[in-house]
């Protein structure tokens, strides 16, 4: 087995320092407010244009944050879901990752922020979602976009609901996507596989809790055998957009989004995938202290930019 990143493992040395309940032994509320991981991404690049809305959604109104970079439009368009479990976290969670992916793409980004369980238990998220995706395909041309160039990301509970949003996109007839990013996805409601056991403690996220994530996301055990909850299950992958599956050597999600990856590489899609040997869970989000970070984020835009030139220059 790989070691472990000499900057992730500093990382970890200084969470532990810094001491604090786990996080699965809170309520939602208190973990919201406990976790604040935005001094790990670095310094925000300028874009330029943001802007803060809402969008009608199944559930009421869904806010956005639209990330606009400096190009000659119509520009192609990003749908990002960030992480947190369905529990936590917000469009500025993964605020300055989808800046550089603005930047570096030249793509539209538009981060969502879903609804949360436990107030909101599945699938209000996975419909949140779609409802995004559906808007930003229909509302294109007011936000400069391209229509035919759409694609779809997210990391963690976002790497799910982007595998979730690909499949609800397959299953009702649209929206077509030119691509889906699938960083370190979560696509099982299962504990049993062989990366649960060798990072179940001590490498930022924990089997613990994700045990807690799920229990508050499902309504029950039954609702994990759904494949717009577990895309794993969904039998059938054929027909969706290709795919960069990232996964993290010491992560308790690593098997499961491999696996995910190799079901869509059997079921006939295109996939990418890479494995960050020595990085952990959540490394994505933190360009500031992890130069691996920084190569993933690299490698997703330059993913990007070729699936949109490809349907460019169909």
């Amino acid at each position: 087995m790989a070691n472990l990143d000499p900057q992730a493992k500093f990382l970890l040395e200084q969470l532990e320092a810094a001491g604090g309940p786990a996080l699965e032994t809170l309520a939602p509320e208190q973990a919201r407010q406990a976790i604040d991981l935005g001094a790990l991404a670095g310094v925000a690049e300028e874009v330029e244009k943001i802007e803060n809305r809402t969008i009608p959604g199944p559930g009421g109104e869904i806010p956005v944050r639209i990330y606009t970079p400096a190009a000659e439009g119509p520009l192609p368009v990003l749908v990002f879901y960030h992480g947190g479990g369905w529990v936590i976290g917000n469009l500025d969670t993964m605020d300055i990752p989808c800046r550089m992916l603005a930047k570096t793409v030249g793509c539209v980004v538009v981060s969502v922020d879903y609804r949360l369980a436990p107030e909101h238990k599945f699938p209000a998220a996975a419909e949140d979602s779609y409802a995004a995706l559906k808007w930003v395909a229909e509302n294109a041309s007011e936000l400069g976009a391209d229509a035919k160039r759409i694609a779809v990301g997210g990391d963690s509970a976002g790497g799910n609901l982007t595998a979730v949003t690909a499949l609800m996109a397959r299953d009702k007839g649209g929206p077509s996507l030119a691509y889906q990013l699938l960083i370190y996805p979560v696509t099982n409601h299962s504990f049993d596989t062989e990366s649960y056991l060798e990072n179940a403690e001590g490498y930022f996220l924990t089997k613990n809790m994700m045990v807690w994530f799920w229990d508050h996301y499902l309504n029950s055990k039954e609702d994990g055998l759904n494949p717009y909850a577990s895309p794993l299950r969904a039998g059938d992958l054929s027909g969706l957009p290709p795919a960069l599956v990232i996964t993290a050597g010491f992560d308790p999600l690593r098997d499961e989004g491999e696996a995910y990856g190799n079901l869509l590489r059997e079921a006939g899609v295109p996939v990418e995938a890479t494995r960050y040997d020595g990085m952990i869970h959540g490394f994505f989000g933190m360009p500031g202290i992890l130069d691996d970070s920084k190569k993933a984020i690299d490698q997703a835009a330059d993913a990007l930019k070729k699936a949109f030139f490809a349907v460019e220059s169909k």
